[in-house]
């Protein structure tokens, strides 16, 4: 059985949390990932950013503010303010640190490949970064990466 390190994408564009949220948009455009890794200064991974992260849910897209009741001159909000001021914060995100996902699951590059798949239905993720011992990122495995070393037998 083939392990992470044999299956990965090792050629992976990466963007840090400082980046602003234009390159993590530009640099998932041009490739043909669609997800980021986004990495700390010692290359560990820190987060990542998918283009999920970059679109709003057409519940989310209007940002209208929660329901709410006047009663006896005050406002009560229905619902939570805190997925609002979320949603608000995403929407006008300027920094990847505010669109990435932190504390990504990640594969190491010893796991066989059955492991990772696994770990990819479990979580419902497409894509996975391959780390080193060290955490550091090593490259990228897809869903389509890990299903085909298992139909392969390798």
């Amino acid at each position: 059985m083939k392990t992470a390190a044999e299956i990965m994408n090792a050629a992976v564009p990466t963007v840090t949390p400082d980046d602003n949220a234009r390159t993590a948009i530009d640099t998932l455009a041009k490739s043909d990932m669609g997800a980021v890794p986004v990495l700390d200064a010692d290359r560990k991974v820190v987060g990542i950013v998918s283009e999920s992260d970059l679109i709003l849910a057409d519940e989310q897209s209007d940002l209208h503010l929660p329901h709410y009741l006047e009663i006896m001159g005050g406002v009560v909000f229905i619902g939570s303010l805190k997925g609002f001021e979320k949603r608000l914060e995403k929407a006008f995100a300027t920094k990847v640190s505010e669109l990435m996902t932190a504390d990504p699951i990640v594969v190491h590059t010893y796991e066989a490949a059955d492991r990772v798949a696994r770990k990819i239905a479990e979580h419902h993720h497409n894509h996975l970064p391959v780390v080193d011992e060290d955490g550091r990122l090593a490259g990228m495995v897809t869903r389509a990466d890990a299903l085909a070393a298992i139909v392969d037998g390798e």
